[in-house]
């Protein structure tokens, strides 16, 4: 089940936020229960049989954090065990058959390939389940209750795709007793954030994924100008994407009274690739600085030290995101242009400001291209397809991808037929200037959530409406498969 669904929206959510008040009423544990069979269903969906892969997880790392204070373990080589079968888990799903296919490349080999199901948001429950290891083990949670540990892993609003929250954290409002009751406030706000990150998916991500599917469809027919505007297109996609279930995640969070953490902060403004990092997937960010960076050392090592560590935080982002060599180049990329920027930052900062915007968004739509392309010879070859500039028509097929249904009937009921009829690629143009807007202008959804007025409640309304209307058949989101 996905957030974009009538399935969701129109019954899962709304039953699920009334028992779990209803239940606080009878008694808090059952409010907790109803949060863990929700989460159950809402992962299940369709795909029954992830449960089992989930559930032998989840008995590994309450068993070891269960030891960890039962025996009250000091021992680090224990205690880096269970972390050590999370990450082996996620390397044998996600990256075997990577591993098998480059030995056999490399040296000849003719290793079968084997039929692995990858388990449904397992990057994402994996670092929650580290998280709550190495809480445990530093004695950060006040107790280790089954259920508290379940409602934690299994909260179906962060799941699938995040954001990463902290258990002592999570844990801590689970257990507040001003939480327990329905709060009208934070309903308001959850149906306010939801439905703006509603229409980011289905209005605008969705359209630009049908350009960028056309032109990875018809790679070889695109024109430079097509290239051009793929790059911008799924920049566009990926952001609206992520940050569109990002904001229904916290939405829905907030209607059950649990705030969940920003996890994008206006990504498209940043002026330096650090920059970017600091409010692009910001909890995963956190993440990989808690349980990495700092680990190895950070930045109290010398200067040496600190520039492999940041390559090794960013190869570690590269391999987490997917098991191919254009993931493991995106990272490493990332990794060298931010030792880069800490090496010249005093310089980059005489650099005139929206240079440094320009170039920094320039970077990172390249690589998104980069992170997009199924190998990273496609990607070298649509980069020279738009050095060559041979033509700078765009097609038809790439134009077409923006003639929405519900653009003729705004243009029909507002008598403005004449306007695409007269001007080619009409419906795209609208498209970017509205995408820029949004990802250039206004604060960031999450910094407003608070902010109700009869524009947000128009805004929302709105944004509910059209949402609804456009969901039509249900698109997968970007990170869903990570």
């Amino acid at each position: 089940m996905q957030f974009n669904s009538y399935e969701f929206i129109l019954y899962f959510l709304p039953i699920t936020v009334l028992f779990y008040f209803l239940a606080n009423k009878i008694k808090p544990v059952i409010g907790k229960l109803v949060i863990i069979l929700a989460s159950i269903i809402f992962y299940s969906m369709g795909r029954t049989n992830m449960l089992i892969y989930l559930g032998i997880s989840m008995l590994i790392n309450y068993g070891s954090a269960l030891a960890v204070r039962k025996f009250k373990i000091k021992n680090k080589v224990f205690m880096a065990l269970p972390i050590i079968v999370n990450v082996g888990l996620l390397l044998y799903f996600k990256y075997l058959n990577f591993a098998i296919t480059n030995i056999n490349t490399f040296f000849g080999k003719e290793l079968e390939l084997q039929e692995i199901v990858l388990p449904l948001g397992i990057s994402f429950y994996t670092f929650q389940q580290i998280a709550y290891i190495v809480a445990t083990e530093r004695g950060d949670l006040e107790n280790n209750n089954i259920i508290d540990y379940l409602a934690y892993i299994l909260y179906f609003p962060k799941l699938v795709m995040g954001p990463i929250i902290d258990p002592v954290d999570y844990i801590s409002q689970l257990n507040q007793d001003a939480r327990k009751k329905a709060d009208i406030t934070n309903i308001t706000t959850g149906i306010k954030i939801f439905s703006l990150g509603l229409i980011k998916k289905v209005l605008l991500a969705d359209t630009f994924a049908k350009a960028v599917s056309w032109a990875y469809t018809n790679i070889d027919a695109t024109t430079a100008m097509d290239c051009i505007l793929l790059i911008l297109f799924y920049t566009f996609e990926i952001y609206f994407d992520f940050s569109g279930y990002s904001d229904m995640a916290v939405g829905v969070s907030s209607m059950l009274n649990i705030d969940l953490p920003m996890n994008f902060d206006s990504p498209y403004k940043a002026i330096s690739i650090r920059d970017f990092w600091k409010r692009w997937h910001i909890s995963l960010t956190k993440f990989l600085t808690k349980y990495i960076y700092i680990p190895l050392g950070g930045s109290r090592k010398g200067v040496i030290f600190t520039y492999v560590n940041t390559l090794i935080v960013f190869l570690a982002s590269g391999l987490w995101h997917g098991a191919n060599w254009t993931f493991i180049l995106w990272g490493l990329i990332h990794g060298l242009i931010s030792c880069i920027d800490r090496l010249f930052e005093k310089t980059e900062e005489k650099v005139f400001l929206p240079v440094r915007w320009l170039c920094t968004f320039g970077v990172v739509s390249v690589l998104w291209l980069l992170f997009s392309a199924q190998t990273v010879e496609q990607w070298k070859t649509i980069l020279l397809k738009i050095l060559f500039m041979q033509s700078t028509v765009v097609s038809d097929g790439m134009i077409a991808s923006f003639n929405l249904v519900e653009n003729q009937f705004i243009y029909n009921m507002l008598g403005l037929n004449f306007l695409p009829a007269n001007v080619r690629g009409f419906n795209m143009l609208i498209f970017i200037l509205v995408a820029c807007f949004v990802c250039f202008v206004p604060e960031n959804n999450f910094k407003k959530k608070d902010s109700l007025s009869i524009g947000s409640l128009l805004l929302t309304s709105f944004s509910f409406i059209w949402g609804i209307i456009c969901l039509g058949e249900e698109s997968t989101f970007v990170y869903f498969g990570f």
